[in-house]
C-alpha cells in the first residue's frame, strides 16, 4: 500500500490551486490568440506568458521555498520537457480532428501529472 505524508498532499493540494489558475490564464491567453494566429504560436506564447508567475507561485506557495537560481534552473528543465509533451499532444489531437478550442483540455489533463512529479523533484531534491 502506498502512503502519501500530509505535507505532500498539502503540497499536490497547493500545486492543485497554482496548477488550475496557471492553467486557466494560459487556456484563456490561447483561446484569444488563438484568433490572430497560428495554433502552435499561440499555444506557446500563452505557454510562455504563464511561465514566471508560475515559478514564483510554485517556489513560494506550493512548496514554501526560495526562488532560487538553481531552482529556476530545475524548473525551466521540467517545464521545458512539459512544454515539448504538451505541444506534441496538441498536435497529435488536432491532426485526429479533436476542435482546436478544445485541444488543450485533454493536453492538459494528461502533461499536468507528469509535470508535478517533475517540478516536486526539482523542490525536493537535495
Amino acid at each position: 500500500m502506498i502512503t502519501i505524508s500530509p505535507q505532500t498532499c498539502f503540497e499536490i493540494l497547493r500545486y492543485g490551486i497554482v496548477g488550475v489558475t496557471a492553467t486557466l490564464v494560459h487556456y484563456g491567453l490561447y483561446w484569444l490568440l488563438s484568433f490572430i494566429m497560428d495554433y502552435n504560436l499561440a499555444y506557446t506564447v500563452a505557454y510562455g506568458t504563464c511561465f514566471i508567475g508560475n515559478f514564483f507561485l510554485t517556489s513560494y506557495f506550493t512548496f514554501r521555498s526560495k526562488a532560487t537560481a538553481k531552482r529556476g534552473i530545475g524548473f525551466s528543465g521540467a517545464h521545458l520537457c512539459n512544454y515539448l509533451l504538451q505541444i506534441g499532444l496538441l498536435n497529435l489531437f488536432i491532426n485526429i480532428g479533436v476542435n482546436e478550442a478544445i485541444a488543450p483540455i485533454p493536453v492538459f489533463a494528461i502533461a499536468i501529472p507528469i509535470n508535478f512529479i517533475m517540478v516536486r523533484f526539482v523542490f525536493k531534491h537535495k
